[in-house]
């Protein structure tokens, strides 16, 4: 019994983001156009064992901590946090196939989603917008208004777990999570998630690929736990999924991820000036600033090296 439990226990205790990919699975997430001649290196298949290895137990964890008398509920585990935020609804079951479970779930959410969104005069099934700040903990999603064409801010989410540090992801298997930004088309879309529901961020992108950075099912999912993605937890996830789903079925082609390592203010930007990261941060900034002036996600290219918007 004794050999049985420490066979087991490491292995119900593995919550890995990343899940493998089906021999039917939908095309690659369409990448930023790269002016580099460099073709993009395949992505490599993950085994689930990969994750049981120590590279991805030791990276300090960025969520925001919980209040004390919440962990004793919620533990944090090895590379992960959970946050432990009591949810006032019940997600539906995940026992439920795919599309019957979006379906089930937009059915929950959407009345109260229509509602808030009127509220700032916005309508269901408009295209988004999604980014999110690892340092704080919070992700965004924005919706086109249709008279003016910009983006509105309509809800702010905390993220219940991820893991690694600030800085990009470099390589399969390192816990990070990825920062610049990204695209998901319907394809990328994962209602039969092992965590609820996701979607694939579409990392590597041209940028990663042209700096020789690798990793695979890089997802924003549902639970509580998290390698390397952004948990959300299973109802927030409902909301999240159901908005973007709705766009992208009624015309949205792909909706824009733009993931950062903070809020890229000036201020917080100068603190990092030793960073080895600070010109690529300095890169990040001027997308960020982009989004912020003009309320439209910019068009993100690939030239030289570095990323171009439009």
């Amino acid at each position: 019994m004794r050999r049985l439990l420490i066979v087991l226990l490491p292995l119900a205790s593995l919550c890995a983001c990343r899940e493998k990919q089906r021999a039917e699975q939908d095309p690659p997430v369409p990448e930023e156009r790269s002016s580099s001649s460099e073709q993009p290196a395949p992505e490599q298949a993950e085994a689930v064992a990969n994750n049981q290895g120590t590279t991805e137990t030791s990276s300090p964890v960025l969520v925001k901590p919980r209040p004390p008398e919440l962990n004793a509920t919620h533990p944090p585990q090895p590379s992960t946090f959970s946050k432990g935020i009591e949810e006032p609804e019940q997600a539906v079951s995940s026992a439920l196939p795919g599309p019957e479970r979006a379906r089930a779930a937009a059915d929950r959410v959407r009345p109260a989603l229509e509602e808030a969104l009127a509220l700032k005069g916005l309508h269901y099934g408009d295209p988004v917008f999604i980014r999110a700040f690892k340092e704080e903990g919070e992700l965004e999603l924005w919706v086109r208004k249709r008279e003016t064409g910009k983006y509105e801010h309509f809800r702010t989410w905390d993220v219940a777990a991820q893991s690694g540090k600030s800085g990009p992801k470099l390589a399969e298997g390192d816990g990070q999570v990825p920062e610049g930004f990204y695209f998901v088309p319907p394809s990328a879309m994962k209602p039969d998630s092992t965590f609820h529901l996701a979607f694939n961020v579409g990392y590597p992108n041209a940028y990663d690929r042209a700096h020789g950075r690798s990793g695979t099912f890089i997802m924003i999912h549902g639970n509580c736990v998290s390698i390397g993605c952004l948990a959300m937890t299973d109802p927030k996830i409902e909301e999240i999924y159901t908005l973007c789903d709705a766009a992208l079925k009624n015309g949205q082609p792909y909706f824009r991820v733009n993931l950062f390592p903070f809020r890229m203010t000036s201020g917080r930007l100068a603190r990092e000036k030793d960073s080895p990261w600070f010109d690529f941060w300095t890169n990040l900034k001027e997308g960020s600033d982009f989004f912020e002036s003009s309320h439209v996600p910019p068009e993100a290219d690939v030239e030289n090296g570095r990323y171009v918007f439009k």
